[in-house]
């Protein structure tokens, strides 16, 4: 007898489990592409910042003495860390191909909190809402824009 109610049973739920996997699935694909998304962004955001700092550094421990070369030095190292996103800083624009993303930008001044030394500071900023790195998903917040800046005292 319970044989017979567990075999009812079963043919009355035969596409059950197939109905709520499709109810379940929409919501777990938002949940991990929102997640693949917000990680690259952070990614990304991790590398401006490495970048503008490995540019100050850069800027500051440069054996030549004029600025020119300073500056190269500066922005090589910036390209380094933001190639693998495909985005490069050129005269003073942050370039994804040949569109511009943003700008960036670098100084050599006296230092702010000490006037008898020279600072480098690198300044990168990315409009992130206006060109995201990858295609927006619903109910991800993501940052208008990604600022940045390194400085590092010229020895």
């Amino acid at each position: 007898m319970w044989g017979g109610v567990t075999r009812r049973t079963r043919r009355g739920e035969r596409g059950a489990a197939a109905v709520e996997f499709a109810l379940v699935v929409p919501f777990l694909l938002l949940i991990l592409f929102g997640i693949i998304s917000y990680g690259y962004l952070l990614s990304f955001r991790q590398a401006l910042s490495q970048g503008a700092a490995e540019g100050a550094r850069a800027a500051a421990v440069s054996v030549a003495d004029d600025d020119a070369s300073r500056t190269a030095a500066a922005l090589a190292s910036l390209n380094d860390s933001l190639d693998l996103y495909g985005v490069s800083c050129s005269a003073g624009s942050l370039l994804k191909g040949a569109t511009t993303v943003g700008t960036c930008s670098l100084t050599i001044a006296a230092c702010a909190n000490d006037a008898t030394a020279d600072c480098a500071t690198v300044d990168v900023d990315y409009a992130y809402a206006d060109h995201p790195l990858l295609p927006d998903f619903p109910f991800v917040p993501l940052p208008d824009s990604l600022h940045y800046s390194a400085v590092a005292r010229v020895s």
